[in-house]
C-alpha cells in the first residue's frame, strides 16, 4: 500500500469514526423528539404540545434579555454552589486522609448528611438564612458537599503506596509533589465528580428556586405551571438541560486534553 493510499484509508477510517460518535450522540435526541411530535398529534397543546412551539418559546426565552436573566441567574447559582462544595469537600477529604481521627469523625457526619433529602435542606435554608441567595448556595453546597469529599477521598486513598515512595524518595517539594503527582492522579475522580454533582446540582437548584426565590429556572417553572403552559414549562427546562450539556461537554474535553496520553483500547468491555 503506497503512502498515498494509506492517509486516504486512514482519513476514511476518522470520518467514519466521526459519523458514527455524532450519530449515536444524536440518534436518541431525535427519537425522543419524533415520539414526542407523535404523541402532539393526539392530545391537546396543554398536554402535549408541538415541538415547533417549545422551539419558539425556546427561542423567545434566548433572546429576550429579561427572561435569560432568570437563566443566568441559575446557571450561576449552580456553579457558586458546585466550588463551594467542591473547595470544602475537598479540604475535608484531605483531612480525612491524613488524620484516621478526622476521618473516624467527619465520615458519619457526611454519610448522614447524604442521607437528608433536598426538600429538608430547603426547609432548613428557609428558617435560617434571610436572603435569597445565602438559602440557594447553602442547599447546593450541602445536597453535593458528601459526594466530593467522599470522591476525592476515594481518589487520594486509591493513589500506589508504592509510586508514592518512590516519589517521596526524591524528598520534592510540597508544591511539586502536588502538582506532579497527586492532582494527575486525582484528577480523573474529581472530573467524574463534577459531572455527577452537575446532574444533581441542577435539579436540586430548581427544587430551591421553586420555594424560596423570585427569578431563575425554578421560578419561572412555578409561573408556567400556575397557567397551565407546558410548551413553556419545556422551553424552560431545556435552557438548564443544555447548560448541563455544554459543561459535561467542556468537562469531557478537558478530560480528552489531559489524558490524552492514556492508551486507548481498541476493545471495549
Amino acid at each position: 500500500m503506497t503512502a498515498t493510499r494509506y492517509e486516504n484509508s486512514a482519513a476514511a477510517r476518522f470520518g467514519l469514526s466521526v459519523i458514527r460518535g455524532a450519530a449515536s450522540y444524536i440518534v436518541p435526541f431525535v427519537v425522543v423528539a419524533g415520539v414526542w411530535q407523535f404523541a402532539a398529534l393526539f392530545f391537546p397543546p396543554f398536554l402535549f404540545p408541538s415541538l415547533v412551539d417549545v422551539f419558539w418559546r425556546f427561542v423567545g426565552i434566548v433572546t429576550d434579555w429579561a427572561q435569560f436573566a432568570d437563566v443566568l441567574a441559575t446557571v450561576l447559582r449552580i456553579l457558586a454552589g458546585l466550588a463551594g462544595a467542591f473547595l470544602v469537600g475537598a479540604l475535608l477529604a484531605v483531612m480525612m486522609a491524613r488524620s484516621r481521627m478526622a476521618h473516624d469523625f467527619l465520615s458519619p457526619i457526611l454519610t448522614l448528611f447524604q442521607g437528608i433529602p433536598a426538600l429538608s435542606w430547603v426547609v432548613f435554608a428557609i428558617i435560617w438564612f434571610h436572603g435569597i441567595e445565602p438559602r440557594i448556595f447553602f442547599i447546593m453546597a450541602m445536597t453535593t458537599l458528601p459526594a466530593f469529599s467522599f470522591q476525592v477521598l476515594s481518589a487520594l486513598q486509591a493513589m500506589s503506596r508504592d509510586l508514592t515512595e518512590m516519589v517521596m524518595s526524591f524528598r520534592p517539594s510540597r508544591t511539586k509533589l502536588f502538582t506532579a503527582m497527586i492532582i494527575p492522579a486525582i484528577l480523573p475522580d474529581v472530573l467524574t465528580a463534577w459531572k455527577v454533582n452537575l446532574g444533581n446540582a441542577s435539579r436540586v437548584v430548581v427544587v430551591a428556586e421553586l420555594v424560596g426565590a423570585t427569578g431563575g429556572v425554578g421560578y419561572q417553572l412555578l409561573q408556567q405551571q400556575q397557567v397551565f403552559d407546558m410548551a413553556g414549562a419545556l422551553a424552560w427546562t431545556l435552557q438548564l438541560v443544555f447548560f448541563v450539556l455544554i459543561v459535561q461537554a467542556i468537562l469531557t474535553l478537558i478530560e480528552s486534553s489531559v489524558f490524552r496520553y492514556r492508551a486507548v483500547s481498541e476493545r471495549t468491555l
